[in-house]
């Protein structure tokens, strides 16, 4: 009796913990998706001569703005694998965005 209520005691954990799990992982995928969609335009950007200074100004805005979103999505990430929802893998897609940002604010940001 004693190994029965273990187990109901055990099961409504387990599909909280799936629940908790998938509502971060979607959380997570949308505000990767957001930053994504920034890198894209930050990606796109390319001025069109010497004299086009708003579109250097507009692609370091986005990639600045993606680098913000990706720190979020990293603290996301780290409270969600705190509380064991999510595996430590998922901080590659906080780093990878970062990175990507980082990249074009600095090395292959868009020249006059």
């Amino acid at each position: 009796m004693n190994e029965t209520t273990t187990m109901n005691r055990q099961r409504p954990r387990r599909a909280s913990h799936r629940t908790g799990a998938v509502v971060c992982a979607i959380l997570l995928i949308l505000g990767g998706l957001a930053t994504g969609y920034f890198l894209l335009l930050a990606y796109a950007a390319e001025p069109a001569g010497p004299w086009d200074g708003e579109s250097v100004a507009h692609s370091n805005f986005a990639a600045g703005l993606a680098l913000a979103l990706a720190a979020v999505i990293a603290l996301l990430t780290w409270v969600f694998v705190k509380a064991e929802w999510l595996r430590r893998w998922w901080f590659t897609l906080p780093a990878s965005l970062a990175f990507a940002a980082v990249l074009r604010l600095t090395l292959l940001t868009p020249e006059l």
